[in-house]
Formats: C-alpha cells, structure tokens, sequence
C-alpha cells in the first residue's frame, strides 16, 4: 500500500514551505516516526516524521518550495523491511572508523553523538557547498555537535583568507523568511504614512540603579538586570497614556487594546525574529527580563513557535548592540508604531547651566500618521524619556526602589 505524506499546515498564514533537507533518500527503508526531512517557513523550521514504515519515495529535491497539503513522499508501506536495515543518518553524514588517538573521554563523547553529529544545518550546508568545502573538515558547535551557520561562515572565512586576489560571485536563494519579510516591510513603505520623530534620553539614571541593584538582583532573580526591562515598562507607561500607539488600523476601524503585548526584535540564525512578551504591564522587571531571556535563547535555537512570534501591538528594537548610533526603524505591520533603541555614548550636555559629560541614547519612535498625531508621538516618546530619566516614574506602589529592583 502506497501511503501519501503531505505538508502539514504549521499556522493560519503559512500557505508554503521549503524543503531545507532531507534526511533519507529515494528508496531507503524507513521506520514509524523516523525523521524524513527539515521543512522551513517564513517563520520557523520543523521537522517532517513518516507516519509509518516502508520503502521511501521523495517527491520533491532540497530547495523546492511545496504548497501546505501537497504530497511531498510516498511511503510503501507493503515492502518488506531488508534484513539487517538500520536507522540510516542523513546522506551527507558518512561513518568513519574511529581514530587510532583516542582520549579517555572518548567513549562519553561518542555515546552522546545523534543524527545531527557532524551534520550541517541548512543554512551551513549552502555555505559549505557553495565553498566546496567538505562538512568532515568542519567541527560542529551546535546542539549535539551539529555545525552551525556560525560554523560554517568560520570555515568560510579560513579558505578565504588562504585564496589570494580572490574575486568570486556567488548566488543564495533567498529563504522564505527573508521573502517574507521583504515583501512584508516594502508592503509597510507603501501602505502607511510612516514617519519618525527623535529624542534622546539621559542612561546615567538608569546605569546608577544598575550598578547600585545589580548583584542583588541577580542573587534575588538569577537573571541579570538589562535595560530592555527598564525600556518596556517605560513603553507601556507611556501606551496606558497615549492608547492611539497601541492601536491598529483594521479596515475602517481602529482596533484600541488595554493591555501591552510588547514584540521584541532578535537577531536569530535565520534572520531577524520579533517574539512577544505578553502583557507586560502587569510584569515586573525580573519577569521581564527572564522572559526576554527565553524568548533570545529560542530564537537563537529557531525553537520560537508560531504563537510566540504573532499577536504583538507594539515593538522595540535595539540597532545599539550592533553599533548603531541612530535610525528610523519600520513599521512591524499590522502594529501603528514602533521604537528604535540605538547605542550610548559620552557625549557633552548643559544641565543647570552646566556642561557635563552624559551617557546619551539617542532614541526614535516611527509611526503610522494615518492613526498617530504628532502630539501624541511626539508626546509618546517625552514619556519614555522621563520614564527613564527618572525610575521612580515607573513605580506604581510610591517611590520605593527596592520594591521596583527587588520586589522586597
């Protein structure tokens, strides 16, 4: 009997995939439940797993892109297993005899080895391939020992540094991600009003209280105190003021929420992820920050569900952790606003007449016009700073630090 694996639906707005790799060939015997294949969509990666035993049959080649419902194998479930099948790794993984230096840690080593032992993620084979450089000749540092995009770049670096005058082209495919989120942000560009209005923001306050809180802290909290916490409660004080930056336009209504559903921009192997930290004007600092903990760590791992990365009604973005100095950051669609966080530098100001030397963000809030009054951003953003420039602004239980810090 033939039995039709199709692509399975991964989400309300995901209509197709791309095959990132395959883990079995045409042909190969297969167990229930045995990885077939790596499916990538333009938010997450997932794994496919047969849905019985039998002799394989693919259906479509690494990199094609197949419809959500489509049939991407066949399995024969009819055939006879082969006597003395095993569970067969990926292809580009082959079993070397071991080396004939071992160490006395050699034997726990290979017995935590899996699948993905010396086998490259998608992203790291194009790399590879792309370079002509054998996967065997790289030494993994992902997960299990799987090579990493970082990895590979690393290996890909090395072999260029040893090519002189070197002056090749390559071509990548784009990924559904980056598709996405290029038809996404040229989508924004063209169908809202967009602006960006600037200010800039005193950290010395916030640094002080850092340094002063941070070992207790992280002794109360086991999480370190960062100032993405700091920046969403300001936000959400400044949302429960302005609810207009909150807000989303659906048709000819506008769509008001009472609660703070903050994205949080990350840089993730794949590309640049936003997941959502739920009403985060009911949390505290340290919730905050062991959420944006969690949140980072699936992101690097593509471990972010779907669920985790949509509903958000407003974002923040750091550009600072890369260096940047200042930008106007786009909308993340269907939300009417969005705030740039930028890098902080000494630079001379006047307080009470005074010059003095100050660590300054320069901070940036773009917004949808059609929904958002200059008053209201401009307004928006003088909250956030005042916010910062003064915690005890952000306390809602009088003007006790530690209660804020500590929760004591």
């Amino acid at each position: 009997m033939a039995l039709e694996i199709k692509v399975p639906t991964v989400g309300e707005s995901i209509s197709e995939v791309t095959i990132a790799r395959w883990n079995k060939k045409d042909g190969d015997y297969v167990e229930m439940d045995e990885l077939l294949c790596e499916l990538e969509s333009d938010k997450a990666t997932f794994e496919l797993n047969a849905e019985a035993a039998g002799v394989l049959t693919r259906k479509g080649n690494e990199g094609d892109t197949i419809k959500v419902g489509d049939i991407i194998a066949m399995i024969d479930t009819s055939a006879t297993k082969p006597a003395g099948a095993k569970v067969t790794a990926a292809p580009e993984k082959k079993t070397e005899a071991p080396k004939a230096e071992t160490t006395k840690d050699s034997t726990k080593t290979e017995s935590k080895e899996t699948y993905a032992t010396g086998s490259p993620s998608p992203a790291a084979a194009k790399i590879l391939a792309e370079k002509g450089i054998d996967p065997k000749e790289v030494k993994g540092t992902g997960i299990a020992g799987r090579i990493t995009k970082a990895d590979a770049i690393a290996a890909e670096l090395k072999v260029t540094r040893n090519e002189s005058k070197s002056r090749n082209e390559r071509s990548e495919k784009m990924s559904s991600l980056r598709k996405t989120v290029s038809r996404r942000l040229v989508a924004v560009k063209n169908e809202t009003a967009m602006l960006t209005t600037f200010n800039e923001v005193d950290m010395k306050p916030i640094m002080d209280l850092r340094n002063q809180f941070k070992n207790q802290f992280k002794e109360a909290h086991g999480v370190n105190l960062g100032f993405m916490s700091f920046f969403t409660k300001a936000v959400c004080a400044a949302l429960k003021q302005y609810p207009a930056v909150n807000a989303y336009i659906n048709g000819e209504e506008i769509v008001y929420h009472d609660y703070c559903d903050i994205s949080i921009a990350v840089s993730a192997p794949k590309g640049l992820v936003v997941p959502v930290i739920r009403n985060a004007e009911s949390m505290s600092l340290a919730e905050i920050e062991k959420e944006v903990v969690l949140l980072a760590t699936k992101a690097r791992e593509n471990k972010l569900s779907i669920e985790e990365m949509t509903g958000g009604t407003f974002t923040i973005t750091n550009g600072g952790v890369f260096g940047s100095m200042l930008s106007t950051p786009i909308i993340n669609a269907p939300q009417s606003a969005i705030l740039g966080m930028h890098n902080i530098v000494e630079r001379p100001v006047v307080k009470d007449g005074q010059i003095v030397i100050r660590p300054i963000m320069y901070v940036a809030l773009s917004y949808d016009h059609r929904i958002i009054d200059g008053r209201e951003s401009v307004g928006f953003l003088v909250k956030v700073k005042q916010c910062l420039e003064n915690p005890a602004l952000l306390i809602n239980e009088g003007n006790d630090l530690n209660k804020l810090l500590l929760g004591l």
